[in-house]
Parts: C-alpha cells; sequence; structure tokens
C-alpha cells in the first residue's frame, strides 16, 4: 500500500465511526488520526479462520456488490475524502447505493478493501446495508469488478461494536491477505443517531468469470 493510501485509510478509520447511517450530515465532526500504528504485512485481525485464501487478484475498480443471503444487489459509488478530511459516505436517496473507498485496495487485492453502505437513509427509509448484521459465517459477499470478473468473499466473522471502541487496526491495518470490509451503523439509536458500527469481515475464497 502506498503512503497516501495508507494515510487515507488512517483518517477514514476514524471518519467511518460517523458515517451518516441515520440520514444525518455525513461530515458532521473533525477527524483525528488514529494514535496507533497499523500492524504490519504479516498480522491477520483477530477472529481470523475457515477458508484457504484464493490467489490475490490484480487492480481493478469493483462496480457491484451482491450479498445474496440479505437480498443486497447493489451498484458501487467511488467515495474518497471529502473537504473537512472524513470519509464521504454515500449521498442519501430513495434509491440508496453501498459505496467503495477508493483509498483502499480494490476487491482481490492484497489488503483490507473498505465498502461502506447506510441502515437507513432518513425519510426514505431502510438503506441498502439494513440486514447487515443479519450475515452469518460462511456466507458468500461478491463484487464485480471493472474488468468483468468477480472476486468472491466468505464471511468470516460479524462485529457490532461501539462507534467509541471501533476496532481501527483490525479494520484498516495492512494485511497479507486479500480481505473485504462491508461497514454500516447499527445498535440502538442515540440523540446524534446509531451508537453502534456494524462490520462484516471476509476473505477472498474465489473468483468468477
Amino acid at each position: 500500500m502506498t503512503p497516501l493510501s495508507r494515510r487515507a485509510l488512517l483518517t477514514a478509520a476514524t471518519a467511518s465511526l460517523l458515517a451518516g447511517c441515520a440520514g444525518q450530515a455525513p461530515h458532521g465532526a473533525a477527524t483525528t488520526e488514529p494514535r496507533q500504528r497499523p500492524p504490519g504485512p504479516s498480522a491477520t485481525p483477530a477472529g481470523s479462520a475457515g477458508s484457504a485464501t484464493a490467489t490475490p487478484l490484480g487492480r481493478s475498480a469493483p462496480v457491484r456488490l451482491r450479498v445474496p443471503a440479505i437480498g443486497v444487489d447493489t451498484p458501487l459509488l467511488r467515495l474518497g475524502l471529502a473537504a473537512d478530511g472524513t470519509v464521504q459516505v454515500p449521498p442519501v436517496t430513495a434509491h440508496d447505493r453501498a459505496g467503495w473507498y477508493r483509498y483502499s485496495p480494490t476487491p482481490g487485492q492484497v489488503g483490507p478493501s473498505v465498502i461502506l453502505g447506510h441502515v437507513t437513509v432518513g425519510a426514505y427509509g431502510d438503506g441498502v446495508f439494513r440486514r447487515l448484521a443479519e450475515l452469518r459465517r460462511g456466507e458468500q459477499v461478491v463484487t464485480r469488478l471493472e474488468n468483468g470478473r468477480s472476486a468472491v468473499f466468505t464471511v468470516r466473522e460479524v462485529r457490532t461494536v461501539a462507534k467509541s471502541a471501533f476496532p481501527t487496526k483490525d479494520v484498516y491495518g495492512d494485511v497479507g491477505r486479500p480481505e473485504l470490509r462491508l461497514i454500516t451503523c447499527g445498535g440502538p439509536r442515540g440523540g446524534d443517531g446509531y451508537l453502534d458500527n456494524v462490520i462484516v469481515f471476509a476473505t477472498l475464497t474465489g473468483t468468477a468469470p
């Protein structure tokens, strides 16, 4: 991962806590860089286990995401950083879509590829990731790439964590294999929106033409 990409990922690590999953303004607070350094290239987040990892893919941006077990089939936006340094989140619209954070690896490359989506979209109701917390270990996530191939991931863990205890190293830290993170909001709602984040950890286990 390049220094620019790593810095952008670390900026996003804190900003992701504030993603507008409840239909609020998506960039409502300032960001600070995490104090912890990301793990080294050979590190693996806690909870790793399960299916053998497939051979890494070359770089190709994702254009679509399918999660059959929870009925997700969405085009993917490309998300960057807002002017204030926080991560962008998908716009709040009636036809909600998830978005790939473009400073993360593309799905299938070595490292954690990050996709964000809303759990609710204000007056429009449910968001594209409304059922993300229902995913279970062993279920599949498929990302369609610009080059026409698909990267197939297998879920190994789903966590619901307090936003105040977001596991920055586990989500954004370097890993030695292709992995995927799906992130939304969840848990109880407080005055400023949802209090938790739902995070899906998945590992590349196959490809499809």
